[in-house]
């Protein structure tokens, strides 16, 4: 399916979010993510359905001052 993700046009085979991340390599990373500009936290990622056309996002934490 279609999918955006952080603004890039995506394809992929994830029917989850929770398999998406696992297949962009962010499956042990802490990140903050959000479908359709919707959060979603860590604990529902494995429910969150994907869809064609979704938008996800994807955010990681920096360091710095």
């Amino acid at each position: 399916m279609k999918i955006t993700v952080n603004g890039t046009a995506q394809e992929t085979a994830a029917t989850t979010l929770d398999a998406l991340l696992t297949e962009l390599g962010y499956r042990e990373a802490k990140v903050a993510t959000a479908v359709n500009e919707n959060f979603v936290p860590a604990t529902l990622r494995h429910e969150q359905r994907l869809k064609d056309g979704d938008r996800v996002e994807i955010v990681a934490p920096r360091q710095g001052g």
